[in-house]
């Protein structure tokens, strides 16, 4: 048992890498759902310097989100973080990346559903409000309030009162949010006509994928041009110096990725907060404790 094997430092240390490999495997599997799996055993066949570099930055900058998570913390802080953009632009990957080392209890994701027959009738804002951060807290929205001036402007599921009282409210609703102390960021992913229908066809032929496209998803292709008028009008009536859009160029992934969060992380004046060494105390052992064995048929099949 563990109590009674000798302590040997270098095999503890050798444990702890392995460890934190295993983590790092995380972000290698994430790159794996992003390729069609019949490439997915090629990937060593790929510019080897060039992952290197983009995963050496991606540990950095995810370093440095756990310090902007310790000060949002620390400084008791509101973050909301808008995600915008095209289906299949690339916002999930980057929202992956910014929350995979972050506490879940700091940094949530809201991913809203379309709205049901009671939200219908609630003031526009309602359900959203309810997703807001409190102190301490950082809320990244996959797709927002925005909904109204994209997908429901295009596919007819407002009235045309209620998408221009929309553009009338927007702004000081999110100057409101401001002035109550929210730090609200918002970013536009922005590809081409040509990578969304390459990405589309990786869904397709991707069984590990396919549950992401929606009939929602196919008729943006189809409506290629409405959107774009759309996202047009959208960003002249709502960039607002309290808060401005923020543009991602979003062909290239991995760089995607990795300026958003670059940027964001300039976006807010974050330091770092310093906390006290932490130490291990000893396991506390009564010698009146035993304990007692679990039957073997609660046990999960060893398959691996």
């Amino acid at each position: 048992m563990l109590q009674n094997a000798p302590f040997d430092a270098q095999d503890l240390m050798q444990r702890i890498a392995n460890d934190l490999m295993d983590s790092y495997d995380e972000e290698l599997e994430l790159e794996i759902e992003d390729r069609n799996v019949d490439e997915a055993g090629d990937l060593v066949a790929t510019d080897k310097l060039e992952r290197q570099r983009y995963f050496k930055e991606l540990f950095r900058l995810q370093g440095e989100l756990v310090k902007l998570q310790d000060w949002v913390q620390h400084s008791r802080q509101k973050v909301v973080i808008l995600f915008e953009g095209r289906d299949a632009a690339g916002k999930g990957g980057v929202i992956k990346r910014i929350t995979q080392r972050l506490n879940p209890r700091v940094a949530r994701v809201a991913a809203l559903p379309a709205p049901n027959d009671r939200e219908r009738t609630q003031w526009y804002f309602q359900r959203y409000v309810a997703h807001l951060p409190a102190a301490g807290e950082i809320v990244l929205f996959d797709r927002s309030w925005y909904n109204r001036a994209g997908v429901e402007r295009v596919m007819g599921f407002c009235s045309d009162d209620e998408y221009e009282e929309f553009f009338r409210t927007v702004p000081e609703f999110e100057k409101m949010l401001v002035r109550s102390g929210i730090k609200l960021v918002k970013y536009w992913f922005s590809i081409t006509d040509e990578e969304q229908h390459l990405r589309f066809l990786g869904r397709i032929h991707d069984p590990l994928k396919q549950w992401k496209l929606s009939p929602m998803d196919l008729e943006s292709r189809v409506r290629w041009e409405a959107y774009t008028k759309a996202k047009e009008t959208m960003l002249e009536r709502t960039h607002i110096a309290e808060a401005p859009w923020w543009v991602v160029q979003a062909v290239d992934k991995k760089k995607a990725r990795l300026n958003c969060i670059h940027h964001l992380l300039s976006q807010l004046p974050y330091q770092e907060v310093p906390h006290a060494p932490v130490v291990l105390p000893d396991r506390v052992r009564n010698p009146e404790y035993f304990r007692q064995p679990v039957p073997g048929s609660m046990y999960v099949p060893e398959v691996y």
